[in-house]
């Protein structure tokens, strides 16, 4: 059986890792003295009412066009709308907006669980360790083992059905995105009634109840019972596929480094990070999360520096010998695809990954 194709991109040799340590150290200050973590609460309040105008306006839409099926077209533009929201609460969960943690908390809130319906307790537990292990498995819950086996490990544990449905899984993802959406607020819900302790938990119950119901309810009031089956289908389906296909081409098809990996932070975020290009569009598109290797490398900083703060760390990649990966939107979908029907293809047999081989400690 073939093996899965190493990444383009992987390094030739390691870097020295104090060289490597130190210079990070030296970036972030360059960073710093160079203003790019400065507060920038007048862009973000402005898109904050970029986005609430906009919201309103799908709202007024959909009372005066009544029962049309250019609904649809509303029930569309209010799914873009929720992602751009989405962007907006992931921003402010890294504290990219207010210096107060308690501000960023609270925004995070009231846009992510009030407006989109999604807990941010549930988002923050799961994001801060994907940040923390991005692309290492069993510790990054991105790369969690489901329908998409991500890494050839778990390609290898499937069996009956699962077997030809993952040797064909690169052509299934993007389908299946326009269910991420649904999948967000389930978990949400699984998360906030688990046991254990959950931050704020009688705080974001009753918030996201009562969202997740109030549209529907609002929807099936007003519109015939099949249109506004469709009204939320199509809202959730978009924003779904749209949340999922800014995300996806981040790290997917990027190295995955084994759980006893010894990378180190500068190291390991740039090498399973991927850029995508296209400038202040793409920025504006991708909410920043185009600007992933810099996202990563500081998660604080507010998306209009991320471009700046790009020439300096593709320079500083350079130097140490660490590939700076950044290729065009549909281009890192179509690695992406190839490389998860790549993983597929050890599904039901052994499997050696040269990608973890790299990284395994001699």
């Amino acid at each position: 059986m073939d093996a899965v194709p190493f990444p383009a991109g992987a390094p030739r040799r390691n870097p020295v890792p104090n060289k490597v340590v130190n210079s990070y150290a030296a970036l972030l200050n360059s960073v710093k003295e160079a203003g790019l973590l400065r507060r920038r609460r007048g862009f973000y309040i402005t898109l904050f009412a970029i986005l609430m105008t906009a919201w309103g306006g799908a709202w007024t839409g959909f009372f005066l066009l009544d029962d049309t099926w250019y609904q649809l077209l509303v029930a569309a533009g209010m799914g873009v709308v929720l992602t751009q929201f989405g962007f907006l609460a992931h921003e402010a969960a890294h504290r990219q907006i207010f210096a107060s943690q308690r501000m960023n908390e609270w925004s995070a809130r009231v846009v992510g669980t009030a407006l989109v319906g999604i807990s941010y307790a549930m988002w923050t537990q799961k994001h801060t360790r994907h940040h923390g292990f991005p692309n290492v498995i069993d510790k990054d819950p991105d790369i969690h083992t489901g329908t998409i086996a991500f890494h050839p490990q778990a390609a290898m544990s499937r069996r009956g059905v699962m077997v030809l449905v993952t040797r064909k899984q690169g052509w299934l993802l993007f389908p299946l995105l326009f269910f991420l959406g649904v999948s967000l607020h389930v978990d949400s819900l699984k998360f906030l009634f688990r046991r254990g302790p959950v931050d704020h938990r009688w705080v974001e119950i009753p918030v996201v109840l009562l969202r997740l119901a109030l549209v529907p309810v609002v929807v099936f009031s007003l519109l015939p019972l099949g249109m506004a089956f469709a009204f939320l289908g199509i809202q959730l389906g978009v924003f779904g596929f749209y949340m999922g296909a800014s995300f996806a081409p981040n790290h997917k098809g990027m190295p995955i480094l084994p759980a006893s990996t010894r990378a180190d932070f500068l190291t390991r975020q740039v090498l399973t990070a991927r850029n995508i290009a296209g400038g202040r569009f793409m920025d504006a598109l991708m909410g920043g999360l185009n600007r992933q290797v810099e996202h990563h490398l500081f998660p604080d900083m507010p998306r209009p520096y991320l471009h700046r703060a790009a020439a300096v760390v593709r320079a500083r990649c350079q130097e140490l010998d660490i590939p700076y990966t950044e290729t065009s939107l549909v281009a890192s979908y179509g690695i992406v695809v190839r490389y998860l029907n790549a993983v597929g293809l050890s599904a039901g047999g052994p499997f050696e990954c040269p990608v973890g081989d790299r990284f395994r400690p001699r």
